[in-house]
């Protein structure tokens, strides 16, 4: 699989695993001149910007890793700019998503960090 069938396919399998846990999905692919938004999420309180991270396994370091600081600014300014087009009420916060499917598309196991930036 190529590695962006494997993205779309762990940006999907996230958008399923937050439906199930009642939240729903805004955007996908969120792109402006400042960055992407891999998924943009709502339940009743907040309005979640989610980077997804997919790897096969956690050996070299884990997936929340590869959001360092630089990463982090550029997903909160794209953030900024969706909210300047798309006004809300409800609260926002920065949620990543792991994904290891060691094994490919067979049993991959999903960890969600919730406020993951603080």
């Amino acid at each position: 699989m190529r590695t962006s069938d494997r993205g779309r396919w762990g940006e999907e399998l996230a958008a399923k695993f937050l439906r199930k846990k009642r939240y729903k999905l805004v955007e996908m692919n969120y792109r402006c001149r400042m960055g992407e938004i891999d998924l943009i999420v709502e339940n009743r309180k907040y309005l979640v910007f989610v980077e997804v991270k997919l790897r096969k396994n956690a050996n070299f370091a884990e997936a929340l890793e590869f959001v360092d600081s630089r990463k982090q600014e550029r997903l909160k300014t794209t953030a900024m700019l969706y909210l300047t087009q798309h006004e809300t009420e409800k609260l926002c916060r920065f949620d990543v998503i792991e994904i290891y499917a060691p094994d490919g598309e067979k049993k991959p196991q999903i960890r969600h960090l919730e406020d993951a930036f603080e």
